[in-house]
């Protein structure tokens, strides 16, 4: 017994002498940790060096990350076992508007977060997330092959005047509300147009029209290298990923703004995150208008605090989806719309690409 409590004590003393050494960082990384999921590729590189790398510089606490692609079907298969892995995700509506209705993603307490909720508009009222910040779904060409074009998304289904493939996502948004627009119907009667068996007929019905031309991608990195290799002409496309490919890689590729659809992200909560506390701390610091307003030099999110669209850098203002000019001729995106038909509507898109 003496040799075991000699032992106990030798060990205690060596774990107070590490401590001492260490200091808080020890403490800190034994305890406050946290897993946050994103989208990958350009947006979590630029999330890396903005937000991530400079939280845990700051607060000491161990970070990792992974990378999913919106199945929020994992989310509810992590809170309904309860067996939540994932502390914070990256994520947007429609898919997580009944997450939060359906009570597995935890509510946000502003207080606690310490931030103005109304700096942050409109998608500040969402009670399951905090906005991080928008990018668009756009039309994205090569200037260098397109020096006059396109100009409106009727272009996009003109394959007399630009002939060759288009790239377009393989999801019924923005197609069906931008094959209406190309059928004439005004921005500002899309979604009552669309609310009709008549209405989604006629967006099928011009989607027929281009079928063929189509290149489907599925995931976002696809776009710009799609027109990098020269299989499309045009391409549907997240604003960002073409700026990366100009800022990056040298490209000389162009962003159509008519009708762009916003997309906005919120940092959210699965319900049962086993630290809580951890998670509120990194909302306030990347939510913050001079964290979001840094964003904007490494990836063209416009920021979802408003504070922070007034500390960016005029020169990168061109690239947000969210200044007045380009917000005044962008399709709004229903998000509740969205909610209620996306599976009906996703069902049959499905359907008719195998047709």
């Amino acid at each position: 017994m003496k040799r075991k409590s000699v032992t106990i004590a030798s060990a205690l003393a060596v774990a107070v002498l590490v401590a001492v050494c260490l200091g808080p960082t020890a403490s800190a990384f034994a305890g406050d940790q946290l897993t946050i999921v994103s989208w990958g590729g350009a947006v979590q590189a630029a999330q890396r060096k903005v937000f991530f790398e400079p939280f845990t510089n700051k607060t000491r606490m161990k970070l990792t990350e992974g990378e999913y692609s919106g199945e929020v079907a994992k989310i509810r298969a992590m809170v309904e076992s309860k067996s939540v892995s994932w502390d914070l995700v990256s994520a947007g509506p429609p898919p997580i508007l009944p997450l939060c209705d359906q009570g597995l993603l935890e509510t946000i307490d502003w207080k606690k977060l310490g931030l103005d909720r109304a700096k942050f508009g409109e998608p500040g009222k969402f009670d399951c997330g905090v906005p991080q910040g928008g990018s668009a779904t756009v039309v994205a060409y090569d200037k260098d092959k397109l020096p006059n074009g396109p100009n409106t998304i009727a272009d996009l289904f003109d394959t007399k005047k630009f002939p060759g493939k288009r790239g377009l996502w393989k999801n019924p948004y923005p197609n069906l509300e931008w094959a209406l627009i190309a059928d004439g119907v005004p921005k500002e009667e899309i979604y009552k147009v669309l609310k009709t068996p008549e209405g989604v007929d006629r967006a099928f019905n011009k989607l027929d029209t281009i079928k063929k031309d189509v290149i489907w991608w599925t995931a976002g990195a696809q776009a710009p290298q799609l027109l990098a290799d020269g299989q499309v002409v045009m391409t549907m496309a997240w604003n960002g990923r073409i700026t990366a490919a100009n800022k990056d890689s040298g490209k000389h590729f162009a962003i159509m703004w008519d009708a762009a659809q916003g997309n906005l992200d919120y940092w959210v909560i699965p319900k049962g995150s086993p630290h809580l506390d951890e998670a509120y701390k990194f909302m306030a610091f990347a939510a913050s208008g001079q964290a979001q307003a840094d964003f904007t030099r490494y990836f063209s999110y416009g920021p979802g605090n408003r504070d922070g669209l007034a500390l960016v850098d005029p020169g990168v203002l061109p690239d947000l989806p969210n200044t007045p000019e380009h917000d005044a001729i962008a399709l709004h995106k229903d998000h509740a719309f969205w909610a209620d038909k996306g599976d009906e509507l996703a069902q049959r898109f499905t359907a008719w690409l195998t047709k």
